[in-house]
Formats: C-alpha cells, sequence, structure tokens
C-alpha cells in the first residue's frame, strides 16, 4: 500500500515541444498537474526533473505553475538515478516509496524505474501520467518496469489509496482535484 508518510512522488521531463506531441498529451499532461496539485494537499515531496532544458526547453506550464515553490533539477542522463543531486535529495526524503510520472515511458520513465528498483526503492508507475511518442513504446516502456518488479496504478487510485479515509478536508480537495 502507498501511504503518504512514506512516498516520492517523482516528475520526469515534462517539457517543451516533446510534452506536446507524445501520445495522449492532454490527457497525461492534465493528469499530472491533478497528481501534483493532490501530492502537494498530501504533503508528498516532489522532486522534478528537467533533461537538457536549454535544449529540449522547461516543463510545459500546466504542471510548472504549481512547483512555483521549488526548482527543477536539471539531468542529462535517462535515468534521474544517474544524476547525483536527485540522488541526493531522494535520500534527504528517508522515503523509499517512489511514484513515476513523466516522459518518454520506455527511455527515461523506465530507466529511472530500473535504477530506483536496484537501489532498493518500491516503484509504482502512475500509468495514466506517463507517455512516449507513440502508444507502442509506452506500452513497451510499461511492460518492461513491470517485469523488473515495478507496480502500475493511476492518479485517483493513489491518491485515494494514500488519503485513506473519506472525510475530512485533505478529502475534500483530493475529491476536488480527481473529478
Amino acid at each position: 500500500m502507498l501511504r503518504k508518510e512514506e512516498t516520492v512522488l517523482v516528475l520526469i521531463d515534462i517539457q517543451g515541444k516533446l510534452a506536446r506531441i507524445v501520445d495522449e498529451s492532454e490527457f497525461v499532461i492534465q493528469n499530472i498537474s491533478n497528481v501534483v496539485q493532490g501530492a502537494k494537499v498530501l504533503g508528498l515531496p516532489i522532486l522534478w526533473l528537467e533533461q537538457y532544458p536549454k535544449g529540449l526547453g522547461s516543463t510545459v506550464e500546466e504542471i510548472a505553475q504549481h512547483l512555483s515553490d521549488q526548482e527543477p533539477i536539471e539531468k542529462i542522463t535517462f535515468s534521474a538515478y544517474d544524476t547525483p543531486e536527485f540522488v541526493e535529495q531522494l535520500e534527504a526524503t528517508g522515503r523509499k516509496k517512489v511514484l513515476l510520472a513523466g516522459i518518454e515511458t520506455h527511455i527515461c520513465v523506465y530507466q529511472t524505474a530500473a535504477q530506483l528498483l536496484e537501489n532498493g526503492y518500491e516503484v509504482e508507475v502512475l500509468a495514466d501520467c506517463v507517455s512516449s511518442r507513440t502508444a507502442l513504446n509506452s506500452d513497451i516502456g510499461l511492460e518492461k518496469m513491470i517485469q523488473l518488479g515495478a507496480k502500475v496504478t493511476s492518479v485517483e487510485m493513489a491518491l485515494l489509496e494514500m488519503q485513506q479515509i473519506a472525510k475530512g478536508d485533505e478529502f475534500k480537495s483530493i475529491s476536488k482535484i480527481i473529478k
């Protein structure tokens, strides 16, 4: 089970033109925006990565607007785990469950998941928050992550799993986000 006290949200490379041309891009961007808002309600740490922003551009505004209180971690590696600043910030959270969202599923998300799993983290991929330029590549990336031991979830499932109870201000806020 995902527990909000044990979980960190990791956002991978939702940037520039690429974010606009991946399969189901509007759906994925909206879902990532929703999970970011829900993670903030639940008090989850959020680690936000950008792949070579000088060349690929910055994170799309629909998501970046919810992260104005922090800076992205710049990377040039496919796997976030090969970027020391990411590993340092992840370890500093003290959390071992990682919710993954981003693009592209079969490259940066997959390689990050593989290395997180190799290093003792539990990984849950938000299936409605990942995509690639083609649906086939996205499907293959998800399948390979599952084969390595990652679990698959969705925004609504993950947020309500961490919420655990259908009452209170947090629940009301999350309900508004996911509806």
